[in-house]
């Protein structure tokens, strides 16, 4: 089975001069289609830099980083504009914009993939659908729960079925039985899609849901 991301003797630091630090250090690892992989570790420790170079939101500096067997490092803007249409992003601030209404939120994911305004409004209520929320479809996001944007933030994520799922902390601000939910939905949407999942978390609640789980520590990355 081909992997979705490739990474091999990734490293990174940040500033320069006495104010150099490294973030990373020799990472390896491979994920695959179909697979649903948490990342753990303290604060600082990495993570986020890493899911942001996986996300192709920041620049590669030493190793190679494959998306879809496409090198990230040195890659040009337009290559990295269009390897982001395939990978989904769930933060745990939602991330949503408040004049919005979740239906047109989630339909915000399929601008870049083209369509007709009509087809893209039934992708985007199927999807809202599918995590339960048909009824909330019309509301903006002030009107809504913490549970019910991180719902209307996966199935932004997920509309354009994407090949990557990175998910940076998507319970930290839910209580347990929202938490739960949330994984869950994600955990069915990416089999049912059969995309890769990275999920960073500090969350013990939800360690059942993983194939694997890395432990990353002073930037270096252990099983």
């Amino acid at each position: 089975m081909s992997s979705t991301v490739t990474v091999n003797n990734l490293s990174h630091i940040f500033g320069k001069g006495q104010l150099c630090r490294t973030v990373l250090t020799d990472i390896n690892l491979e994920l695959r289609p179909g697979e649903i992989v948490l990342l753990t570790g303290p604060s600082g420790s990495g993570k986020t830099t890493l899911l942001t170079l996986m996300g192709a939101l920041r620049s590669v500096q030493s190793g190679s980083l494959k998306i879809l067997d496409q090198e990230l490092k040195g890659a040009r803007k337009r290559k990295l504009v269009k390897l982001r249409t395939q990978i989904g992003f769930i933060f745990q601030s939602h991330n949503l914009l408040d004049c919005l209404t979740a239906a047109e939120n989630v339909g915000m994911a399929l601008k870049l993939h083209g369509g007709s305004l009509s087809d893209r409004r039934d992708r985007s209520h199927e999807m809202l659908k599918t995590v339960g929320l048909d009824e909330h479809s019309h509301k903006h996001p002030s009107q809504l729960s913490g549970g019910q944007k991180q719902r209307v933030a996966i199935a932004r994520a997920l509309v354009s079925e994407p090949k990557i799922v990175l998910a940076d902390e998507p319970t930290a601000s839910l209580d347990s039985h929202s938490g739960r939910d949330v994984v869950n939905l994600i955990q069915q949407l990416a089999h049912r899609q059969h995309c890769t999942v990275l999920l960073v978390t500090h969350d013990a609640r939800i360690l059942d849901i993983a194939d694997r789980t890395l432990h990353i520590e002073d930037g270096r990355l252990s099983t």
